[in-house]
């Protein structure tokens, strides 16, 4: 993992691409260049035995064609999937900028003009050299053309559902949250997993922004000075809640993940059994209930 700030000056961290992984890459890369460059030379010299073209002509072809394999084919690829070739695709391997914004056209170019010298002519010894030493695994084209490779795939770690923040637990019950998208859960539920493996700023700053955007599509709002991180586990944890007591209906029982009756702590009074002794609230007394947290936290636009 390597920091690298946004041009929103946020600190993001992400998964630079290991070294074993772009090497198979490039080597799938390569193969299928050596097997565009095969068929294109094969249809040249049977046009050139034909008879339909002439040396000078069929040369020309021959090296139009090296170009457009060599340099054009990684430029267009990885210029219309957005850093992606045939053979990181295969890896799972992405082109960004040093800012971690999308590569473009005149990035993809630079890196395939400069793989002619340090892959195809010097083959990969300067590419290697320079991916060593580089934090960000770089060769000379990434320190070009201000790019680096990430690792996109990665393997999914195993994690339990999100627990009801207990103070919350009441407030909770009350969500009206129908308007919250799939998508919006999904990148909820992954920040929460990842929550401690971010840096400190970008994920109090990732935590505003997700938690804002969610407060958005539900109702009604937190209690005031509710930390952004407790407020998503609300939400997810009353979301997974109300998703399971749809797919398994079954009246009279409890539904996994349902609103239960807590026990009580030991010496507690039990609910309608009133003890000798012990003043009741009259109709002007506060309702019981969990108290909220300090100010100073999240507070969701109006």
């Amino acid at each position: 993992m390597e920091d690298v700030v946004t041009g929103e000056a946020v600190v993001i961290d992400v998964p630079c691409a290991r070294f074993p992984s772009r090497m198979v890459a490039i080597a799938i890369d390569i193969a299928i260049q050596f097997i565009l460059l095969a068929v294109l030379i094969i249809v040249v010299g049977t046009a050139q035995q034909n008879g339909g073209l002439d040396d000078a002509a069929a040369s020309a072809i021959a090296l139009s064609t090296a170009v457009l394999v060599v340099v054009g084919y990684p430029t267009i690829f990885e210029t219309l999937s957005r850093g992606r070739s045939l053979g990181k695709l295969a890896m799972g391997l992405r082109v960004v900028g040093d800012d971690g914004g999308p590569e473009r056209f005149r990035q993809a170019l630079v890196r395939a003009l400069a793989a002619v010298v340090e892959i195809w002519m010097l083959l990969g010894a300067p590419a290697l050299i320079t991916s060593l030493l580089s934090a960000k695994g770089k060769r000379l084209g990434d320190l070009f053309a201000g790019t680096f490779v990430v690792q996109e795939r990665l393997r999914a770690q195993p994690g339990g559902p999100v627990a009801m923040p207990p103070m919350l637990a009441p407030w909770a019950s009350s969500l009206e949250l129908s308007g919250l998208p799939g998508e919006t859960v999904a990148i909820a539920r992954s920040y929460l997993s990842r929550f401690w493996e971010l840096a400190p700023a970008a994920r109090d700053e990732f935590g505003r922004r997700l938690a804002a955007e969610v407060a958005s599509r539900v109702s009604p709002p937190p209690p005031p000075g509710t930390p952004p991180a407790a407020y998503l586990a609300a939400v997810l944890a009353e979301h997974r809640a109300r998703e399971m007591a749809r797919m398994v209906p079954q009246a009279g029982t409890p539904q996994p993940g349902a609103p239960q009756t807590a026990a009580p702590w030991p010496g507690t009074p039990q609910p309608g059994t009133p003890q000798a002794g012990t003043p009741q609230p009259g109709p002007e007394d506060p309702a019981p209930g969990p108290r909220r947290p300090a100010a100073g936290g999240f507070t969701p636009p109006a």
